[in-house]
């Protein structure tokens, strides 16, 4: 069985891949559930954050057949070179901006190291398409609707610029923008890219400082003027939208429009 995650006008499927071994002679799970189309954002949320904690912890990005990262696709970022995890979480920093957090853990598990590929703002994502190399998008933390976020401020540890949780709902501004930027065509989630921000011109970056009390060990992230191998990040665990059987990949006419 192939795992995927499409959608039509009046219902949703939800395929979760299981890891080798969970479970024999079963290679998904499916959810469906019927909505009408002005709950379509609100059940999208709400599917999204069930399986995310109800369902299998963790799934390995390889497993899947579809090789890039899509739009609508909730995942985990791996930083290459500090072997940590994106996270965020409902601590707000102490200094500089005030606004929610954004660090790096170790584990591999954790709920709150989800994120959304998102459109930037005016802009369209088409559910199941594949991110193109150099694309502007926002990526939403999934626990707390907000969008990863930079701006001027220097960040806690390393006094590099900071990085934050921003938005209300997943509704921020221009400094959630993020380049992804990747040598091929598109993202691949077997390579990795850097996010570079729009407005700042800055990479996100795992500088190595470690945070004290309340987010004892968790690592810092901030942005980082230029390009090193501590900004590269891989697509890992996640749920992966893809594009409905048929479809190119350059062209959203085989593919209903349902952007977020």
């Amino acid at each position: 069985m192939r795992c995927f995650h499409g959608y039509n006008s009046t219902s949703a499927d939800i395929y979760r891949a299981l890891p080798v071994g969970r479970l024999e002679n079963v290679s998904c799970l499916t959810l469906r559930v019927n909505m009408s189309t002005g709950f379509r954002k609100l059940a999208n949320f709400w599917i999204v954050s069930v399986l995310l904690c109800i369902l299998l912890d963790t799934i390995d990005a390889a497993k899947f057949d579809y090789e890039f990262v899509t739009c609508g696709s909730v995942l985990k970022l791996l930083n290459t070179r500090a072997s940590v995890r994106l996270h965020s979480h409902d601590v707000k920093y102490g200094s500089g901006s005030g606004q929610q957090s954004v660090t790096a853990v170790d584990s591999s598990d954790d709920h709150n190291s989800y994120w959304q590929v998102q459109p930037k703002m005016g802009g369209q994502c088409t559910r199941g398409n594949p991110v193109k190399c150099g694309q502007t998008i926002r990526l939403q933390h999934v626990t707390t609707q907000k969008n990863l976020h930079s701006h001027h401020f220097q960040s806690p540890l390393s006094r590099n610029q900071e990085v934050s949780a921003f938005g209300d709902g997943g509704e921020g501004d221009e400094g959630d923008h993020w380049a992804v930027t990747c040598s091929g065509k598109y993202w691949s989630r077997t390579e990795p890219v850097r996010l570079k921000h729009v407005v700042t011109e800055h990479y996100l970056h795992v500088s190595g400082d470690t945070f004290g009390r309340p987010i004892h060990g968790q690592r810092e992230v901030s942005a980082y003027h230029s390009p090193s191998d501590a900004n590269l990040w891989q697509a890992m665990e996640g749920i992966f939208v893809k594009p409905n059987s048929g479809s190119s990949r350059d062209s959203a006419s085989n593919i209903e429009h349902d952007e977020f």
